[in-house]
């Protein structure tokens, strides 16, 4: 019951106080202002994650300090029923070559890709990648620029929203922004993952991000009393990516 009212609030979300406050800064830049509003394209970028993670048969996972649960499993990757559905994905990043049954590619960075791509979200505002760190050292490095889309934002004194990106490092070594604001130059070749926010609730997140235990998957998370990020360990959160539309 808890999942179904997050997922109807999900769809009715609309950005809080913090889209009318000032533009801010990164690595001592301002950002630039934003872009004219598009409510439609970022609700549809929010339904058409659902629809993926639907076509998945719902798989939840739970994430709660160190525990974590799967309290609905879904479809997988390999199934023959939905190898091809990854395939979709791999095409918007040209690697056409690739399916579900390719488990050792990691498909997230594809399937935000493909979501992009198919609304008709232009290259120069997200350009698609089969690895998240090659978009979001586009992002970054045009956060100053007039009218982007998408600007980074810092974990410690942003909350995040429906549309919103979250970005973790993956791997060993998790990633240490500079005086809170991680630099592009840090992320080249670096291992990560983002996952696109649908829906928030009280003190709880629900997002939904492609290869997440292997199929599209919605997960649940903790936020702090001021309703900010909490990375766990299977998510060390670094970086939001705002949508400003």
């Amino acid at each position: 019951m808890v999942v179904s009212a997050l997922l109807l609030t999900a769809c009715g979300s609309t950005p809080g106080d913090q889209a009318d406050t000032p533009q801010g800064t990164w690595a001592g830049q301002p950002i630039g202002p934003p872009p004219a509003r598009n409510a439609g394209l970022k609700r549809a970028m929010i339904r058409r994650a659902i629809q993926e993670w639907e076509s998945f048969e719902q798989q939840v996972v739970v994430l709660q300090g160190r525990q974590e649960s799967i309290p609905n499993v879904g479809a997988w990757e390999d199934d023959a029923s939905h190898a091809g559905r990854v395939n979709r994905y791999w095409r918007a990043v040209g690697r056409p070559s690739l399916d579900g049954m390719d488990c050792q590619h990691p498909w997230s960075a594809a399937f935000l890709s493909w979501i992009m791509r198919d609304l008709g979200v232009s290259e120069d505002q997200f350009r698609p990648a089969s690895a998240h760190w090659i978009y979001l050292t586009q992002i970054i490095e045009r956060a100053s620029d007039s009218g982007r889309y998408f600007v980074p934002r810092r974990i410690q004194d942003y909350t995040p929203e429906p549309g919103d990106l979250i970005c973790a490092g993956r791997g060993r070594s998790p990633l240490q922004p500079v005086g809170g604001d991680t630099r592009a130059a840090q992320l080249q070749g670096a291992p990560t993952h983002c996952d696109l926010v649908v829906g928030k609730r009280d003190q709880q997140l629900e997002v939904i991000g492609g290869n997440v235990r292997n199929s599209v998957s919605k997960s649940i998370l903790e936020l702090d009393d001021r309703g900010r990020l909490q990375p766990v360990p299977r998510r060390p959160w670094f970086l939001i990516i705002e949508n400003r539309l």
